[in-house]
């Protein structure tokens, strides 16, 4: 092996690295010697064995590889290098003797780059040479762009999944229309859930307390609403407002919904053991769910926007969640409705909440059956 090579380990260096592969010492020394003299950092192996192995430790920007060797033939070495590196992250010019075609045309579907015959132009050589460095640097910037994209996804991701859902981050992601304001009317299923009595519990306790209960209540739901499918819009104080249907559509999204709150409800169990160890008091949940149209998009301003839902169903989920006692879960009749028998019930109310000017029924639901099979 020559002295120029370099362990991987080591950044990449200026000059580009070419390693000679030709069981001609002749051949191998004179071209290494007449590449070092234009810029380069050469080294040359004398099989493809010894081409192989100091391939898996050095940097290499092309491989200039005879095709005629005792032992592994270029076309065998190639194939080798191939399983693991592409044409354009190691480009491969092979070298033949031959006066034929079959060579040539056999590396070429193997994935060489390019090729000369022998005896070598070195001109010719050169310029082949310059050509495929040039090609791989320019793919190298590619790949450099691609993987600086996906650092700057997955920061985006990281930082803005904190107050975004996944689902709208993608969508924010995914289209170049995601940040335009606007939206779409869409029927969804509106889920609303809040600490009742959280007004008496916070006047009671100190500021770091009730930031350690809401925490612990609204940490617990958002597992259970994430691994449902449902997208969290906000947090109101100590109250979660999730969405089903949107930004993403779903099928069977009010029965989506309503096994989300049941599992909700179950998942008070672990807040309150949590808030028992940390000598905090218990808590209660009421749920409130609807079904219906709503305009969806992005709201706000230029300056300031948010991804969210509009409309008299989002206003009517929130009234529903209000009749809510602790442990309690009431659907309006299009949500039931919607679920299309799945639903077990242990009781309906009739009233009129407020800005509606007539009487509506909500239902107390306490399970749900085909595929779901939660009760509470």
């Amino acid at each position: 092996m020559g002295e120029h090579g370099q362990d991987v380990q080591d950044t990449e260096p200026a000059q580009a690295v070419i390693l000679v592969v030709d069981d001609n010492e002749l051949n191998r020394d004179l071209l290494t010697r007449r590449l070092a003299r234009k810029g380069f950092a050469t080294d040359a192996a004398s099989d493809g064995f010894k081409a192989l192995e100091w391939l898996a430790n050095h940097h290499c920007d092309l491989v200039l590889l005879d095709i005629m060797m005792p032992g592994m033939s270029g076309i065998e070495v190639l194939e080798k290098i191939r399983e693991t590196r592409d044409g354009t992250e190691l480009p491969i010019i092979m070298a033949t003797a031959r006066d034929t075609r079959e060579d040539i045309v056999a590396a070429l579907g193997l994935g060489a780059n390019d090729y000369v015959t022998k005896p070598l132009d070195f001109p010719v050589v050169l310029a082949r040479i310059n050509a495929q460095l040039e090609m791989k640097r320019a793919n190298d910037r590619v790949r450099q762009l691609v993987l600086e994209v996906e650092r700057r996804n997955e920061f985006i991701r990281s930082v803005f999944g904190r107050y975004l859902t996944d689902d709208i981050v993608e969508t924010l992601l995914d289209s170049p229309e995601g940040l335009k304001l606007g939206g779409e009317r869409r029927e969804i299923t509106i889920l609303m859930a809040d600490i009742r009595g959280f007004t008496k519990l916070s006047s009671q306790l100190e500021p770091e307390k009730v930031v350690t209960l809401v925490n612990n209540f609204l940490s617990e739901m958002t597992r259970v609403i994430i691994s449902r499918g449902g997208t969290i819009d906000e947090f109101i104080g100590d109250a979660v407002l999730a969405l089903f249907g949107a930004p993403r559509a779903m099928e069977g999204h009010a029965e989506k919904a309503v096994a989300c709150a049941l599992e909700m409800q179950q998942a008070m169990q672990a807040v309150n053991q949590s808030n028992r160890q940390s000598g905090l008091p218990e808590l209660a949940t009421g749920i409130g769910i609807n079904t219906g149209e709503v305009i969806v998009g992005n709201i706000g301003s230029e300056q300031r926007a948010k991804y969210g839902v509009v409309g008299h169903n989002v206003n009517f989920a929130a009234r529903v969640e209000s009749y809510t006692d602790g442990g309690q879960i009431l659907v309006s009749d299009r949500t039931l409705e919607a679920c299309a028998g799945l639903l077990e019930t242990r009781g309906e109310m009739t009233v009129r909440p407020k800005g509606f000017d007539e009487d509506v029924r909500i239902h107390d639901i306490c399970g749900i059956g085909g595929p779901y099979q939660i009760r509470i």
